[in-house]
């Protein structure tokens, strides 16, 4: 997480935008905004469920041949989080609180 939101290509499925219905059956299209990278899509997938759980929609993704070849380190092994852009500020609250946290169990 030592990355401030950023525009990324997503090349996985499609994510760099997407399109949602509006209420008067229009499409708009979603810019979706990286708000955090990992090592490995494990903690990328645990921060999206995080925010989700928040109410703000949230992708987790790795690059393919990383994921295939069971990477976790370097630039095909870095899992992504992203929300669209109307989301990024909040998402990056909850997720600098969760950074807080001490997860070490008390003796």
């Amino acid at each position: 997480m030592n990355n401030p939101a950023q525009s990324l290509p997503i090349n996985d499925n499609n994510m760099d935008s997407t399109s949602r219905e509006t209420p008067r059956g229009n499409r708009e299209e979603i810019h979706w905004e990286v708000v955090a990278r990992t090592g490995g899509i494990m903690p990328a997938t645990i921060m999206a469920g995080r925010l989700q759980a928040e109410g703000i929609p949230a992708r987790a993704w790795q690059e393919g041949a990383g994921r295939a070849l069971g990477l976790t380190v370097g630039i095909l092994g870095t899992g992504y989080v992203a929300v669209p852009e109307e989301f990024v500020d909040k998402a990056q609250a909850i997720l600098a609180d969760e950074s807080q946290i001490d997860w070490e169990e008390e003796e």
